[in-house]
Order: structure tokens, then sequence, then C-alpha cells
């Protein structure tokens, strides 16, 4: 994201771009809300999290706009600027596909699945990235549920 545009502090940057997140999705990015680009970092060092909004038909008035019913929202949260590099390739090479795998499914999911809230998010750790579903602690890969 260009400099004019930033809204982060000197000392922060963003770990993606709106063009790595077009890319990864494809043709899945219609199924896409305009991604938000946090200006906090998030406590839990969170640099990438999607949300699935079912359609909740009776809240409208009060909830979501309908056109943002049965849809995915991204959002990318920012990290020191200094490990903008490292965390960018990981997000990259092991997020960026899970959500796209992850949005696909929930393209294909069951009508009970589709009916609730879900999400997924990701943060770095090392030189891979770990996820949690649904706001549950992080696991690594090969962790026992």
């Amino acid at each position: 994201m260009p400099s004019r545009n930033r809204r982060l502090p000197r000392h922060l940057s963003w770990p993606l771009t709106p063009t790595d997140i077009r890319t990864a999705l494809g043709e899945q990015e219609s199924a896409l809300t305009h991604p938000d680009f946090a200006d906090h970092p998030y406590e839990d060092r969170t640099l990438l999290h999607v949300e699935w909004s079912p359609p909740v038909s009776s809240n409208y008035g009060n909830g979501i706009h309908p056109d943002l019913w049965s849809s995915v929202a991204v959002r990318v949260g920012p990290l020191p600027a200094t490990e903008r590099a490292a965390a960018r390739q990981a997000l990259r090479e092991h997020a960026l596909p899970e959500l796209a795998a992850w949005i696909d499914a929930s393209r294909r999911a069951p009508q009970g699945w589709t009916l609730s809230r879900h999400s997924r998010s990701w943060r770095v750790e090392g030189r891979a990235t770990v996820h949690r579903d649904d706001w549950k602690p992080y696991r690594r890969p090969g962790d026992q549920p």
C-alpha cells in the first residue's frame, strides 16, 4: 500500500497488499468484500483474518445489509516494519493458499455450516504460519485438538 495512503505509524507495516490477496484468490475474489487493513496490531499477533457472514434475515434493519450475507471479509493486521519481509513470505507461501481453500470450502459448505458465523485467523511463528478457527486458540500443524 503506498505510503501516501498509510494510516499506520512509520514503525508498522502491513505484510500483504490488496494485490497479494486478489492474486491468491483468483476467481474467488468475487466472494470477497473489500479487504480491510487494521490500524493497530492484534494483541495475539494475528496478521490475516477471514470471516464468513451468514444470511441473517431476522435482524435486517439492526444487522448487516443483505448484500453482505453469505460473503467473506478479509482483514490484514500490521506488524513491526522490520518483520514485514519474513512475514510476507510465510503468509504468501502458506496462509494465502489456505485462505483460498477456506473460501472455496465455505462456498460449498452444507447449509448448517453456512447459517453460522465462522472465521479463520493466521499468524506467523518462525518461518511458517499457524491458524485458528472460530476464535479458538492457535494450533500448530500436527497438534491434537
